[in-house]
């Protein structure tokens, strides 16, 4: 049966037909996935979105810039549903009233940060909550290099946006290019700290992203 009930939790398995194709053939592919929201966006075509936690105001408006003609295509935004970057993605795509997924590092009836404990709620009701971690799962630090490889292997393409130069953002995007995904980053200032991994995955060869125009593009080639 495709749908199992676990209290308030749903969860769905490899072997199940609305296991999305894309994370089943990426790398160590999670077994189990639970979940609360629309399962069936699993099945459409996903941006992944990363960044700083510490965010600046570039970088809020960076995505205010980008995300709200993309959702409209449509194309659901994916990301980690952390501090910074990711909860403004989520934030601007529902405010667009577009599709997103928020992928956890804790149990779907945990949130982390505390924060966000609405925004997740939010997610959860007009989107898709995602975690690989059973019901109470507290936020250890190992989740969430794992929660980052289920991301990587389900977005079509990743944007990061603002990044030290060693950041858990750097991480996705070399899981993302070691699935064959398009990865791609917003530029910044030569001299700015949360600039520098994007700079220099720019350098390394990421598409350098100053337009919605130029994201669509990764999902026509």
């Amino acid at each position: 049966m495709l749908k199992k009930h676990w209290f308030e939790c749903h969860f769905i398995t490899i072997e199940d037909a609305q296991y999305p194709q894309q994370l089943k053939e990426s790398y160590c592919p999670p077994i189990v996935l639970f979940y609360r929201g629309k399962l069936d966006l699993l099945n459409t075509t996903m941006l992944g979105v990363v960044g700083a936690r510490k965010n600046t105001s570039y970088g809020k408006q960076a995505l205010k810039n980008l995300l709200p003609s993309i959702v409209t295509k449509p194309i659901t935004i994916v990301s980690g549903l952390a501090a910074g970057i990711d909860g403004i993605s989520h934030e601007i795509t529902l405010q667009a009233r577009g599709q997103t997924i928020g992928v956890i590092g804790t149990g779907i009836d945990v949130t982390y940060p505390k924060e966000h404990q609405a925004l997740q709620s939010q997610v959860a009701q007009f989107g898709l909550l995602l975690s690989e971690f059973p019901l109470t799962s507290k936020p250890f630090r190992s989740h969430f290099p794992q929660r980052n490889r289920i991301i990587a292997g389900l977005c079509e393409t990743l944007l990061v946006v603002e990044a030290k130069e060693k950041s858990g953002s750097l991480i996705t995007a070399s899981l993302a290019l070691q699935e064959n995904r398009n990865v791609c980053a917003v530029p910044g200032r030569i001299d700015a700290l949360m600039s520098v991994g994007c700079n220099q995955l720019i350098l390394a060869g990421a598409k350098p992203i100053l337009t919605a125009n130029d994201l669509l593009e990764e999902f026509l080639s």
